[in-house]
């Protein structure tokens, strides 16, 4: 984990290995910055979707028992949604670098589309 201070708060950065072991763990809570229309086509399972353009760092749940955890495609907009949510008045907030682009390179399982029907269907690790 890549930790960064800003303000006197801290932003870190964790890689797909870790998120994945935290959320098999039910450590986290995973929450998908991506669109409606990128998260329906595919995500992880279990994450939860605040799209970034409706990001609200105050509807964010607490961290008192599990932490959050942000992603998106790529990383940028799950960072910079740790940042607003660091203004919003978090103290410590992370993100997965890479974001479910790299969560994908590294065979992790998602939901993703059957092309066919259209329907969810599983994508098991690789």
């Amino acid at each position: 984990m890549k930790t960064e201070e800003i303000n006197g708060a801290t932003i870190e950065t964790w890689d797909v290995a870790e998120v994945a072991a935290a959320l098999k763990a039910n450590e986290i809570v995973l929450i998908d910055v991506r669109t409606p229309q990128e998260y329906m086509f595919e995500h992880i399972e279990g994450a939860l979707l605040m799209p970034m353009a409706f990001f609200d760092a105050s509807k964010l749940p607490g961290q008192s028992e599990k932490r959050i955890v942000l992603h998106c495609g790529s990383g940028v907009r799950s960072g910079k949604m740790a940042q607003a949510a660091l203004a919003a008045g978090f103290d410590r907030i992370a993100h997965m670098g890479g974001g479910f682009g790299a969560w994908k390179e590294a065979g992790q399982p998602y939901m993703g589309t059957d092309m066919a029907t259209g329907a969810p269907k599983r994508v098991p690790a690789s």
